[in-house]
């Protein structure tokens, strides 16, 4: 498949300004007695140290000998255009400049070598994340519940001596707590749907659990 190639203004612009660049650097040296191909060695040279100490800083922005490199070779190339640009009597090149022009390969082999050789940047470690274990869904349970036991009772009074007994039709001699008088009453009302009939005290008496003095007295209260 063959990509479409679509001109970017930020891409034409980047050629004009390294192609006048690239010139202004060459005449400089040219004037400053770099003739030939030494002439064009310096630019690529300035521009060469340009992009390592770039490519440094975008992977290390707190190294500052990437910074420093970066605006010696960003004020070596301003210079030049600045010094070309009507400036600088270029048939007349003064003797610093000339020095400058001279020193710049050692110095520009200095910097690319302490850009190429820096330590790359520790990675900062990642705080370790404690695994969970894997949790077991529960399954659902299902709780039989057991009937409530009848409440205990009270031991019965006993009767006083010098009293006669009363009969059954009477109010009961033993006292019926009311907890139990109501369960009383549903076991009767069940008993009288399932039969139709009232019950007595002695399927009080085995339903409940009770004496039977205790079983008469709940019959009683429950006719």
């Amino acid at each position: 498949m063959f990509r479409t190639f679509r001109l970017d203004a930020v891409l034409v612009q980047a050629v004009i300004a390294g192609a006048l660049s690239f010139a202004h650097l060459h005449d400089l040296a040219a004037a400053a007695g770099q003739d030939g191909w030494k002439a064009w060695a310096y630019p690529v040279s300035v521009d060469l140290l340009l992009v390592a100490a770039w490519r440094r800083m975008r992977t290390d922005s707190g190294n500052r000998d990437a910074w420093l490199w970066f605006a010696i070779s960003l004020t070596a190339s301003l210079g030049a255009n600045v010094a070309t640009a009507g400036l600088l009597d270029m048939q007349h090149v003064p003797d610093w400049l000339r020095i400058l022009v001279a020193g710049w390969p050692a110095l520009a082999f200095l910097g690319g070598t302490l850009l190429a050789h820096a330590p790359a940047p520790v990675p900062k470690a990642e705080p370790v994340q404690e695994e969970k274990p894997d949790v077991v869904p529960t399954q659902a349970v299902t709780v039989e519940r057991t009937p409530e036991p009848a409440p205990e009772l009270p031991p019965a009074e006993p009767e006083p001596q010098d009293t006669q007994p009363e009969p059954a039709s009477s109010v009961p001699a033993v006292p019926v707590p009311p907890a139990l008088l109501d369960h009383a009453r549903k076991l009767a009302e069940a008993h009288r749907a399932q039969t139709g009939t009232p019950i007595d005290a002695a399927t009080l008496r085995s339903r409940l659990g009770v004496p039977a003095a205790l079983a008469d007295s709940i019959a009683v209260q429950l006719a």
